[in-house]
């Protein structure tokens, strides 16, 4: 989290899943990184079934838009740095595509 949060400084809220609730996460947090504030992401007590949650879905949909890439499908990398590059590779191929969208 400090490197995540030293490498982008900007970034000064997170969301996290209902099991990141605790005090223990909290006191952690705060000393890595005391600016950041932390949203928990519930599920409503009343939803049966499936549900969407509002900020966790963003998250699910990038997952899977990336999945689309044959190379990331499966994890063949031996190495990290070679991972990471053709993940951001994939990510510059949805940003690419998204602008040049034909507007109507």
């Amino acid at each position: 989290m400090a490197t995540l949060f030293g490498m982008y400084p900007f970034l000064l809220k997170l969301y996290a899943d209902a099991g990141y609730q605790g005090p223990i996460f909290q006191d952690a947090l705060k000393q890595v990184c005391g600016q950041v504030e932390v949203e928990i992401v519930k599920r409503s007590d009343a939803a049966k079934g499936f549900n969407i949650l509002p900020k966790r879905w963003i998250v699910e949909r990038t997952i899977a838009w990336l999945n689309r890439c044959r190379r990331l499908a499966k994890d063949w990398e031996c190495l990290n740095e070679n991972a990471l590059a053709f993940l951001q590779w994939a990510s510059i191929r949805l940003m690419i595509r998204r602008l040049c969208q034909k507007r109507k």
